[in-house]
């Protein structure tokens, strides 16, 4: 744990600079691009300094010129900062509101997001406001419908609505995206703990969306086809086929 902690920090210092400075020399949906790709030059060098491969696969599915709901499992803190770099192009997220108060990273979490106070219906209406405004723009929106971390012990926790609303109103495509391992690295239910193995996210098919389309429907849709994916490259000591 010391030694991954050790590795973040010091990384994140070096590149927090030019991060901070993406907010101020460039409009969205560009200014939202640079600073992904110097986050994606983090990604690329904390991952391996602390022992942890990554790799991806199912990134043709996203079309020049398209843009997505890319819908994500929910298992660990370190979901986010994998995720958002993997999605190709300019992309933002949904998050807690309260973790921009976290020290140095704080800046780093709120540049990438669509910020929500979950407690708040005035603030649920503006980050659901916010989101389109994030598709109109041409990036990506990444969501999370388990809405906090899995502790089930199951594949997946039950899917809440907002991400299939959002398609729905949009008319945009989903993207479901699996990740495997983030639960063990950095577990939810272990304080101090990272244990370093490899990391993947797997991108599947795009699954098309109409606005004549019933959003649970479609929630039910995508959960299914998570679920079965996950189940697919599992084997029977509970490990993952990367």
């Amino acid at each position: 744990m010391i030694w991954g902690a050790i590795i973040f920090l010091v990384t994140l210092l070096i590149f927090w600079i030019p991060m901070w400075a993406t907010r101020y020399l460039y409009d969205e949906p560009k200014r939202t691009k640079v600073f992904l790709d110097v986050v994606r030059v983090w990604m690329a060098i904390f991952l391996p300094l602390s022992g942890i491969r990554f790799t991806t696969r199912g990134k043709e599915h996203f079309k020049k010129g398209e843009n997505y709901v890319v819908v994500f499992n929910h298992n660990s803190f370190m979901d986010v900062p994998i995720s958002t770099t993997a999605v190709p192009g300019a992309n933002k997220t949904i998050a807690k509101h309260e973790f921009i108060n976290t020290p140095v990273f704080g800046m780093v979490y709120s540049r990438g997001s669509v910020l929500v106070k979950r407690d708040s219906e005035a603030s649920r209406k503006e980050s659901y406001h916010n989101m389109k405004k994030v598709l109109e723009t041409g990036m990506h929106m990444c969501i999370y419908p388990e809405g906090t971390r899995n502790r089930t012990g199951q594949p997946l926790k039950k899917f809440q609505d907002g991400a299939f609303r959002l398609a729905v109103s949009t008319g945009k495509p989903i993207i479901p995206a699996v990740i495997f391992n983030t639960g063990k690295v950095l577990p939810s239910n272990r304080k101090f703990f990272f244990w370093p193995m490899p990391l993947a996210i797997h991108f599947l098919e795009p699954i098309p969306v109409s606005k004549e389309d019933a959003p649970e429907q479609i929630r039910d849709k995508v959960y299914q086809t998570m679920w079965d994916y996950i189940k697919s490259r599992e084997d029977e000591k509970g490990n993952y086929l990367l």
